[in-house]
């Protein structure tokens, strides 16, 4: 492999009434897609699994097909000082030649969210940038009719992160009926992707279609860190997927009636893939920024329309001018506490219960005006909360109680998201950073999704001088802590927090990265 291309197109913004956060002229943005080229690959046998089940295996040979696939997508690297940009625009109009059998690679983002916690399942605001760290999809694959008696529509995927088995594969025609593998299960993040071919297949099997695909696949998202490894995987293969699709269409000409739509909609599959396949209810943030991420900027996503804007993160992005690193112009700072979370059990499924229970609640009082708590103010959460502990006699009003800490998070947090977007647009670092902490304090003590060690690495950095604020980022119960901090004290605070995290906790390890904001999911053009 000799060098990696990647082609560059540019999003056309279009107007809307959502407010604008950003000096520049970027409105909010509907999202859309336009699928890309790439190079060509023989074919392969691939195994024939059980039907409705996915079977698991080790790797052996060589190739696509083998354990050196692991070793050689390892060395495959991606240049990160590439401005690329996955959003829209039209087709370079490269002609490979027989496309169906190319090698294809994707790529998709992990991400950090800045600020706009437990928000996005409620319709709220989220304010995320994509990340450096991601996943990688190369292979191939093809679409078949099921009317070909000789079609072979298996899928098989090789892992070079997986703790359990390195290859997983399953018959895609089937993949509607599948049982998804059980969360304790070492295998169980082939449910991620076989959860992804599900929704692509519902399209598929409409048109009398399957998919074939030989996959491998590696990644340095942090696993259970909040850093969406699962969104990052989910991503990356479905525009994998996208591809496939598009290229067997064309050149095939089985003129496949399928809508797919734009990067919303890849967005959307991707969380019902995880919605409903790998039983986490998570909202739309993770997959969303994953989709439509622009290197350089940070993405203010109104959850409810599914609206963005992008924000400009120059004077926070390490890479974009090194010489600025003397002038004491802020970087964003992850510190992993390596306290492993999921979101796929657990507290996290009951935190979106309560904010439904919350939401029920108000629509009770204030009528059906209240869809979600996006619709709630401060006012009335607070009145609730007074007339409450006024009439407190039992276990059931100590729920409630409970429920209206929960919903005062969420309000305030959508408050704190909106005027933060604001304050980072205008450079306003010390507002910013008062509102990370304010973030932080309410996710510890109102909606209780922090734990000590993460506590420890806020605590610590909103004491180091030279930071603007610190708070838990993610889901919760574990990963990771985001700092907004002078770029002149970045290895001091690094140093420090290892050390004093070591002290306080017997002996942890956690790990800092310097956060630049990268660019969304997106084709990797390969020259063999």
């Amino acid at each position: 492999m000799d060098t990696i291309n990647n082609n560059n197109n540019n999003n056309n913004n279009t107007s809307s009434s959502s407010p604008n956060y950003n000096n520049t002229n970027n409105s909010m943005r509907h999202p859309h897609h336009s699928p890309r080229n790439s190079p060509s690959l023989p074919p392969s046998e691939p195994p024939t699994p059980t039907t409705g089940h996915i079977s698991t295996g080790t790797s052996t040979g060589t190739g696509i097909n083998g354990a050196n696939a692991n070793l050689n997508l390892n060395r495959l690297s991606v240049n990160s000082t590439d401005t690329y940009t996955r959003s829209g625009g039209n087709d370079n109009g490269n002609d490979n030649g027989n496309r169906n059998n190319e090698i294809l690679c994707t790529v998709a983002p992990g991400r950090v969210n800045l600020i706009g916690e437990h928000t996005d399942y409620t319709g709220g605001f989220v304010f995320p940038m994509a990340i450096e760290f991601s996943t990688v999809c190369v292979g191939k694959g093809s679409i078949v009719r099921n009317s070909n008696s000789n079609a072979v529509s298996v899928s098989k995927v090789i892992s070079a992160n997986a703790k359990g088995s390195r290859v997983i594969s399953f018959d895609s025609s089937s993949v509607e009926m599948m049982t998804p593998l059980s969360r304790q299960d070492t295998d169980s993040w082939s449910n991620y992707v076989a959860g992804v071919v599900q929704q692509y297949m519902k399209e598929l099997s409409k048109c009398g279609c399957s998919i074939s695909l030989e996959i491998a696949i590696c990644g340095d998202v942090p696993l259970g860190s909040g850093l969406s490894s699962s969104a990052s995987l989910e991503v990356a293969v479905a525009t994998f997927i996208e591809k496939v699709i598009e290229k067997s269409n064309s050149d095939l000409n089985l003129n496949l009636n399928l809508k797919l739509g734009g990067m919303k909609e890849t967005a959307l599959r991707c969380q019902a893939a995880e919605n409903e396949f790998c039983g986490a209810p998570c909202g739309i943030m993770d997959q969303y920024v994953s989709v439509t991420a622009n290197k350089g900027s940070a993405i203010m996503i109104d959850c409810r329309s599914l609206e963005y804007q992008t924000i400009s993160m120059g004077d926070t992005d390490t890479t974009s001018n090194p010489s600025d690193v003397d002038d004491g112009k802020p970087v964003f700072l992850i510190c992993n506490s390596n306290v492993k979370h999921s979101i796929g059990g657990g507290e996290y499924p009951i935190r979106v219960t309560q904010c439904a229970d919350a939401t029920k609640h108000f629509r009770s009082i204030h009528g059906d005006g209240v869809v979600s708590l996006r619709d709630v103010s401060l006012a009335m959460v607070a009145a609730a909360t007074k007339k409450g502990s006024s009439s407190s006699t039992d276990d059931a009003d100590d729920d409630a109680d409970v429920t209206l800490r929960r919903a005062k998070h969420v309000v305030a947090e959508n408050e704190r998201t909106q005027k933060a977007a604001l304050a980072l647009a205008n450079g306003n670092w010390a507002a910013f950073g008062k509102l990370m902490n304010e973030s932080h304090e309410s996710m510890k003590t109102d909606y209780e999704v922090s734990c000590e060690e993460i506590d420890i690495l806020a605590d610590l950095a909103q004491n180091f001088e030279g930071v603007y604020g610190s708070r838990l980022t993610g889901g919760g119960f574990g990963g990771c802590t985001i700092t907004l901090v002078d770029r002149r004290r970045v290895k001091e605070l690094c140093d420090f927090l290892k050390e004093e995290y070591s002290v306080r906790t017997g002996g942890k390890e956690c790990l800092c990265y310097e956060a630049s904001p990268g660019a969304g999911a997106r084709e990797i053009i390969i020259n063999m």
